[in-house]
Order: C-alpha cells, then structure tokens, then sequence
C-alpha cells in the first residue's frame, strides 16, 4: 500500500522521501510476513526425559557387550517404553560406538586388569663425550613399576639382547611364573630366541603397534624421568660409567624415588608408620649430589 500510494507523488515529490524504493519493498514483505505467519504448534513426539537419557548412557558405559536392542528391552523390563531407535539416536549422539566396537577393552583397562602379570621393555640410547651411542635395553614390571637394567652395548645385536632375557628370568627366579604378558615394540633387534625365552615360561609377547610410544607408556615415561633427571645432567665416558650411573639411578628408583601409583611408596619400600615426634632429616647424595636422597635419623 505503501508503494501504491509512492506512485502517486510526483518526481519532485519522490526525491523528497528519505527511503528508497526498495527500502518500501522489504516493508511491504515484512508486514506481509508478520499478517500470515501464525504461532505453530509443536508437532512430532515428545522430546526423551533427561533422566531416561541419563539411564540409556549409564547402560552403555556399564554393559559395553549390549547394543542398542538390549538396553531398550532393558528399559521395557523396568517399565520405560523407549524406541530402539530412540536409544541408539541418543547413543550416537553422545558418541558411543556400537556394542561389538566398544566390548573390547581399551588399552589402559587392559593394563590394569592384568598389571600383575606384565612386563614391558624398550631400548634407550645414550651418547658417550667421544661421541659414541650406547644401547640399554630396560624391562619393567607394571604393578610394582620395578625397573631392571638389562645391559649396555655399544651393538646391540640379536643374540646379545636373547641373553639379556636369559639374565632376566634367572634374576626373577621363581617370580617368573608369575607373569602372563611381555610388552615390546617391533624392533628387528628382538629377534625369536628373545622371545622363545619368555614364550618357555609361559609368558605371550605383546607387540604394540608401528610408532605407538603410548601402547608402553610406562617404560617410555621412565625413559624421560632418567633423562631429565640424571643422563641430561651428566656426561657419559664410556659404558663401563654408563652401567655404573645407570646401577645406581636403577637402586634409587627401585627403593627410594616415590611413585603416586603406589600412594608415595617405591617399589621395593614400603612407606614407614607416621612420625609422631621430629626427628633429624639427613640427605644422603647418588652420583655426586646429582640424585638427593632423604632419611630420618633414629
């Protein structure tokens, strides 16, 4: 109405108004909108409760073997009547897989269901003032996170590291038998007497995948925690210093260095009864005051 009524001004006029043409238009169309468009009611199913969401999503997590069919019927039992396709809209929404994606266990809940039983190695390198890379090959033991420094090579051949296996299970005595698992990545230096070693007591080799430093995360953080603490503050001669320094970094972390893992305790020490009364607190140094240990003295 407003365009119509525009038309019968004159040009004079029409300079005269402070909009334009089309600004008229997209009012026409907005009082147009405004004249046809009516309240809609809500249309389709009610929406899920929030606590029916919160049971689906609790299903899942504590049942990783049921699809979305099984925790409907699930529901019917406790007298919810959900769609399996409501319950598998809400799964996939929240990001849970499918039952046969999810009924495996992920890797940590691997490592600790079967902690007790595994061990894990890996080779680390270190670089002597002469410029020469030495070889270590280290074997933890997951539950207790005791460490074994297995040897120092300068050639870390096959028939080498089958020995250091040899070495190990003689020092793990009538502890061997009980350990299911070993941990190893697909270096070619771990070659099959290396693992006939283990696989004759009993214990199935791991392989973790191709550049997976994750899959022996515990090894590989001990790995850091030497660097950092002690082979990046020390100069390294020759591998006779090298399996000194690394002996005595091995004796500190196996019955002084706290683990949170083990509520403060080391593995091979168990945390003392509370001190009721103070006591003298003397340091004790490791490898030239490059390691502080501290005790109390009676």
């Amino acid at each position: 109405m407003i365009s119509a009524l525009a038309r019968l001004l004159s040009p004079a006029g029409c300079r005269r108004l402070f909009v334009t043409p089309g600004t008229l238009l997209h009012w026409h169309a907005d009082l147009m909108r405004r004249r046809w468009t009516f309240k809609r009611r809500s249309q389709g199913r009610p929406p899920t409760r929030a606590s029916i969401r919160a049971l689906i999503l609790r299903l899942a997590w504590e049942n990783p073997l049921w699809g979305y069919r099984r925790i409907a019927g699930e529901l019917a039992a406790l007298g919810y009547r959900v769609g399996a396709s409501t319950v598998w809209l809400i799964l996939k929404k929240a990001g849970i897989n499918p039952a046969p994606r999810r009924a495996g266990p992920t890797w940590s809940e691997f490592l600790r269901a079967q902690a007790e039983g595994i061990l894990a190695c890996d080779y680390f390198h270190c670089d002597t003032v002469l410029f020469k890379r030495l070889y270590c090959l280290v074997v933890m033991e997951i539950s207790t996170r005791r460490v074994h420094v297995l040897g120092v090579t300068e050639h870390p051949t096959g028939p080498w590291v089958a020995q250091q296996a040899r070495n190990l299970m003689i020092e793990l005595g009538d502890r061997a038998e009980g350990f299911r698992f070993l941990i190893r990545d697909r270096d070619t230096k771990f070659i099959t007497a290396f693992d006939d070693v283990f696989t004759a007591a009993g214990i199935r080799i791991l392989k973790t995948a191709p550049r997976a430093p994750r899959a022996n995360a515990l090894v590989e953080r001990w790995i850091g925690g030497l660097r950092r603490e002690l082979l990046d503050r020390i100069l390294i001669v020759n591998a006779r210093h090298l399996r000194r320094v690394l002996a005595a970094y091995e004796t500190h972390f196996n019955e002084h260095r706290p683990h949170r893992s083990l509520g403060q305790a080391a593995p091979l020490r168990a945390l003392p009864d509370p001190v009721e009364d103070d006591s003298k607190v003397i340091r004790r140094d490791r490898l030239g005051g490059l390691i502080h240990e501290y005790v109390q003295v009676a």
